[in-house]
This record gives C-alpha cells, structure tokens and sequence, in this order.
C-alpha cells in the first residue's frame, strides 16, 4: 500500500515478515496469487466496514461522513500507484478489485441515494443509476497519478473533496443543514483530537 506492488518484491515480503523466502512459497505459488490474497482479504475488510458504516449512520448523508473519515483513515498511507500495478500487473487481482467496484460499492451508493431521496436530504430528480455510476469514477480520479502525481497531491484529501463535492450535488438545503452541522462536528472532533495530543 505504501510503495506500489511492483517496486515490492516477494525478498522484501519475506524480509518484512521475517520468514524465509521459501516458507512464503508455501503459502503462495507466486506473488500474483499473493496480491490476489491481499486483495481478496482487503476487499473483505473494507465491504464488512461498509455494512458497519450504513448500520452506525443516522442519516444518509451522516453515511457519507462516516464513510470519507474510513476512507481518509485508510488512503492516508496509500500510495495511488497501487491500483494502476493492479490493472498493469496482476490482471486476476484487478479483476476482484472491479468487481467489488461494480457490484458491492455501486449497490451501497445506490442505496444511500434512495436513502436521501427517501429523507428529503437528497434531491428527488436525482437519477440514482446515473448519480451511482458516477460517484464510482470519480471515487477513482484521486488514483489518476498522471492528474494528481504523488509528493505533489495527498490522496486522502483529493478523495475527500471529490466525496465533498459529490455529496453537496445531492442534497436538498434540508441536506445541506446536515451537511454543515456533520461538517462542523468533524472539526470540532479534530480540534479535540489535537489538544489531547
């Protein structure tokens, strides 16, 4: 997650688990079906943090925040490299990564949209396939390393303002009553945070 897959090899894996090369070549054949393991146990982790960021929600925009604050904890030692290795590198890897893209995370944001609408925090016009599929893609911008190259951009404060920026599209000004006041909580929360530092 820090350096890439590619710049990582199976020595460093090995040398980091303190294990000898060829017990971590009992477990994996070779490091594809490693990143697929990795991949495959993330994706767990992540989906199980989803259904957990949905049940603690008051609201559906109260599901964003909670959501961006899991995504800013997670992104904040990532480096975006890690998703285009995937794609250019580790084909099966990638292919579990898009379809937990296209299945499962469309399914939740699909559901926080109806949510929303369905509370009148979210505007009733909203074409939620369309609104779905687009939030989707844009979750993906901040990973474009050609747009936002590492050392120059934070990859958790893009994501977090494209999430921002998507949430305020949606909302109805009942919504963006919620927005301001969930807004206002999280900075007050990270003032606290800081002072008992």
């Amino acid at each position: 997650m820090q350096y890439g897959i590619r710049s990582v090899s199976m020595d460093d894996i090995s040398n980091n688990l303190g294990m000898s090369k060829k017990t971590l070549y009992q477990y994996f054949s070779d490091k594809d079906e490693l990143v697929e393991g990795v991949v495959d146990g993330h994706i767990g982790m992540m989906q199980t943090d989803c259904v957990g960021c949905r049940k603690d929600a008051k609201d559906a925009v109260h599901e964003v925040f909670i959501v961006m604050e899991r995504i800013i904890e997670q992104l904040s030692n990532m480096n975006p490299i890690v998703l285009h290795d995937l794609a250019k590198f580790h084909f099966k890897a990638h292919n579990i990564f898009k379809e937990h893209k296209d299945k499962f995370l469309v399914k939740m944001v699909r559901e926080n949209i109806e949510w929303g609408k369905k509370e009148e925090l979210y505007r009733s016009e909203i074409n939620t396939d369309v609104m779905s599929k687009f939030r989707l893609e844009s979750m993906m911008i901040p990973f474009n390393i050609s747009i936002f190259p590492p050392g120059k951009y934070n990859l958790a404060d893009i994501s977090s303002q494209v999430i921002e920026h998507f949430v305020y599209g949606l909302v109805t000004i009942k919504g963006h009553k919620l927005i301001l006041k969930y807004t206002q909580e999280k900075k007050l929360h990270a003032h606290e945070s800081k002072l008992a530092l």
